[in-house]
Parts: C-alpha cells; structure tokens; sequence
C-alpha cells in the first residue's frame, strides 16, 4: 500500500500544477489590439505670461521716502509698495494752517461786529446800510474761512496720495527707482503682473486650421521639477498670423509658480491620425529592447515591438496610462500581461 501511495503522489502533483496554470492564466487579462483615431501630440514651447501687466504709478511730485517691495515679491491689490514725500506740502500746510488762524479771528470780530449792528440797527442808531456791511463782511470772512479749509483738505489729499498702492493683486516684476530718488507725477515705481497668467503659442501656421478653443493643453511639467504635468485649455486663438506662427493663449492651473517669461514645454493636438494604443502594463523592456506577449494558438509568445510616445487611454471607464506602438502588432493581436 505504501508503495502505490507513492506512486500516486506524481499523478497528483501533476494535476495539481494542472490546476494551478489556468489560476494563474486567468489573473493577466486579455487585451485585444485595436487601431483608433486619436490625437496627433506636437511638443511646442509656450511662454509664460500675465494677461495683464500694471503700472504703479506715482500721482505726486516729489522723493521717494520708502519703497516696500522688490522684484518677484507677491502683492495684493490696494497695498501700499512706495511712499512719495514732497517737503513744500508741509510747509504749505503750515501757511495754510497760519491763514486759517487769521481768518477765524477775523471771523470772531466780523461776528461780534455784525451783532452789535443788529443791535444799534434795531434802536435805529444807525442805517439799514450800515448793517448790510456788516453782513457782507461776515460773509466774506466766513468764505475765506472756508476756502482756507478747503485748501488745506486739498494739501492733505496730496500728502496721501504720497502712498503709492497697488492697482492688482500679482507679482512685481520690475521696481525702476531706489530710495531717494526724485519722482515725477506718472512715472512708474512699480510693475505688477496680473495673478491671472496664461500660457502664449506659437505654432506653425500649417497648424491653425487645427487648433480650436477649448482643446486640451498638457505642460510637461516633470522636465524641470519632476512632478507631474499639469493640463489645461485653449482659451483664445488669434485670427492673425505672423511671420509663419499663429498664436494661441491657453489657461493652465499652477502658472503662478513659473517665472514670467520663462519658457516650457507643452502638448496640444494638431490633428487625429490611426494609432494603435496599448496599456502601459503589456509592455515590458529587456536590455532596452521592448516586449509584448501575443497570445497565439501554441500559447503565449513574446514578440518585439517600436514604441512611440507615452500617453493615457480609456480601459473600461478608467483611464489608464497607454504607449503608442509603431511597429509590431496589428488590429485583432491579443496580449497578456507579462
């Protein structure tokens, strides 16, 4: 008995091998090959740029007595970035404060004048005449008094208008004066680019006629900081066409951590063309040559293949990152995950 239990024991692990296979057979998925229509990627560089770039302006003459920010710092619209001081506005205040002075005593006589007026004018001791010069002189005291304020308040707005603030929320990109440095009316002490950037094209005009609002844009990010790209639209396409280029303004999120002006690349669609797309996962790479396993009628066999750029594709509702194949396999191959 002994001996026909070990003379089972190899059938039985036969079949237990037998069993296993398919197990594991079935845990690779059948991916059938398809050829498709998809979107012709161009690689272009785009700039960075502010849709809106703003001065900050000085609105009176004078020295610049402080100045608050430098070039990159990050502002808020309304924010004082420069004090403009002027000595003869002090000065001019003192004058007007003086003037006004005078002319508040002057009222005080001009008032006790005119009620003593009234009052000999209502025991008939002297003329109406006599009181309408009174009340005239009061009120000609009382205008200069006023005017006098109203001088002064004009002073006061000048002074504050010293404050230069910022028109928009961005980020300074250019402060042309220092510390000391006299200042005209409307000259610039500050340029602020707009927190609204945009991504500026310029394609190839044999391009244009493919190029549409709202087609999506992908920043390859992962050249400079190796994160992963961000994407966006085509917000504007401009009708004008120069020097062989047409230019395009796309929206990206995550623009404002890139220098103005600077330079990256991005992807967009210029186009479909029959591709033929296959998940990431069926290929494999050995000592740089790339693999994929068709499956055939004698089993699984690895078969070398050329692929092309990367990009992502729809697996049963979920999208799953894809390569391109150039060479290799055509429609109806069937794979199996390595």
């Amino acid at each position: 008995m002994l001996a026909s239990r070990f003379r089972k024991a190899p059938g039985v692990l036969a079949c237990l091998v037998l069993l296993a296979a398919p197990a594991w057979a079935q845990k690779a998925p059948v991916f059938t090959v398809r050829t498709v229509q998809a979107a012709d990627q161009k690689a272009v560089f785009g700039k960075v740029q502010s849709l809106k770039t703003t001065p900050a302006r000085a609105r009176i003459p004078g020295t610049v007595a402080e100045l608050a920010v430098t070039e990159g710092d990050q502002v808020k619209a309304g924010q004082v970035i420069a004090v403009v001081t002027d000595d003869k506005l002090a000065l001019r205040i003192q004058s007007v404060n003086a003037r006004i002075k005078a002319l508040a005593a002057q009222k005080k006589n001009a008032d006790t004048e005119l009620r003593r007026a009234r009052d000999l004018f209502k025991r008939g001791i002297i003329p109406k005449s006599r009181l309408d010069d009174a009340v005239t002189a009061d009120n000609v005291v009382s205008n200069q008094l006023k005017s006098a304020r109203a001088d002064r308040n004009v002073l006061a707005q000048q002074v504050s208008e010293g404050k230069v603030l910022a028109p928009a929320s961005g980020r300074v990109l250019d402060v042309p004066v220092a510390t000391g440095e006299v200042v005209l009316p409307g000259e610039t002490l500050a340029l602020i680019a707009a927190e609204n950037f945009i991504l500026r094209l310029a394609l190839p005009e044999r391009h244009a006629r493919f190029m549409h609002t709202g087609d999506p844009v992908r920043v390859d990010e992962s050249l400079i900081d190796g994160s992963a790209s961000h994407t966006g639209t085509i917000v504007k396409v401009y009708p004008h066409i120069s020097n062989g280029r047409v230019l395009a303004d796309a929206q990206v999120q995550g623009l404002g951590s890139y220098f103005v002006g600077e330079r990256v690349r991005a992807w967009l669609s210029t186009g479909k063309r029959a591709r033929i797309l296959v998940p990431a996962r069926y290929v494999s790479t050995r000592f740089g040559v790339d693999y994929v396993r068709l499956q055939t009628a004698d089993g699984p066999r690895d078969v070398v293949v050329q692929r092309g750029l990367a990009t992502a594709m729809e697996v049963d509702g979920k999208t799953v990152p894809a390569l391109e194949i150039l060479s290799g396999l055509s429609d109806g191959d069937k794979l199996v995950a390595p």
